[in-house]
């Protein structure tokens, strides 16, 4: 994989590596090309040090290595819903009940998984970069990158706050304000639990956005933006104010009306890696979430 661009007047006398800074190859990623044999800087399709002075016009391309695939990751293929690929990015809808990655005790079946079979057979030689997670019963939009430049960069406009999630999810009972947001620290419930998670004031800080869309018997439907990701932090949010998500058993949610978590990541919105050009995405709500919505289509007033 390389990338490639052509210097401009206001790049004249720049040191190459400053160039390439100005271009957002970290350090880190620099070094793995200059101490790779399969790796490349090129000036104008000859090899250059570092300490280059570039000219308007110049050609530069930076070839990357090869990635190394993790060889204990199983790969397997069955379709995935992917809803945008470039070079750069891959933007999929998962279904609930699909973990992100593999586990200790689960090692098959996850998002990871299946993206390790389909680079397989694209032949795209890649490791996986998963850039927006998603816990196993929530369904929607992921990101992933697929080189380590793109996860850099995406985990660096995600830090800067321009890389934005939206989700829907149904929460039990009736929130006091049409929108609002909360502010609370997350952190383990105990040192023996892997998974579950708490507001404690030793925890991390956590803030939650959500509008409320609709009333209905016994639930509202809001929608939810965050401003940190914290694991589970929707779920623990909203059971923190008496409010947990229908059928999130974990946190104290129902499972009358539905057997999984009714969380949806439903917009994303980010600038590219590579391009910069804004990019969005929009899905539809899971049919299992619609499903409950139209069981109760009589709206609250």
């Amino acid at each position: 994989m390389f990338l490639e661009w052509i210097a401009e007047e206001k790049d004249t006398d720049l040191l190459l590596r400053t160039f390439l800074r100005h271009k957002h190859i970290s350090k880190q990623l620099l070094a793995s090309v200059k101490y790779n044999e399969a790796g490349k800087i090129e000036v104008n399709g000859q090899e250059e040090n570092v300490l280059y002075r570039v000219k308007c016009g110049d050609e530069v391309r930076v070839t990357f290595p090869p990635e190394k695939e993790n060889a204990q990751l199983i790969a397997e293929h069955d379709k995935l819903d992917i809803i945008y690929e470039d070079d750069f990015i891959l933007v999929l809808n998962k279904k609930a009940g699909m973990a992100s990655i593999p586990a200790q005790f689960h090692p098959s079946g996850s998002v990871a998984n299946h993206l390790k079979g389909y680079y397989e057979t694209k032949g795209i030689a890649s490791a996986i970069h998963i850039v927006t997670r998603l816990d196993r019963d929530t369904s929607g939009l992921m990101l992933i990158a697929k080189t380590r430049f793109a996860h850099a960069r995406l985990s660096e406009t995600l830090q800067k706050g321009l890389l934005k999630r939206r989700y829907e999810a149904l929460v039990s009972g009736r929130l006091q304000t049409n929108q609002g947001s909360i502010e609370a620290p997350i952190g383990r419930k105990s040192d023996l639990s892997i998974m579950e998670r708490v507001v404690t004031k030793d925890g991390k800080y956590a803030k939650t956005n959500f509008k409320r869309l609709g009333c209905y018997q016994g639930f509202d439907h809001v929608e939810i933006e965050l401003e940190t990701g914290r694991t589970h932090q929707i779920r623990v949010h909203f059971s923190h104010i008496g409010h947990p998500l229908l059928g999130d058993d974990m946190y104290g949610g129902s499972l009358d009306l539905i057997a999984r978590q009714a969380l949806h990541s439903c917009h994303l919105h980010l600038i590219h890696p590579f391009t910069e050009e804004y990019l969005e995405f929009n899905i539809p709500l899971s049919d299992d979430i619609l499903a409950v919505l139209r069981q109760n289509e009589k709206e609250i007033d």
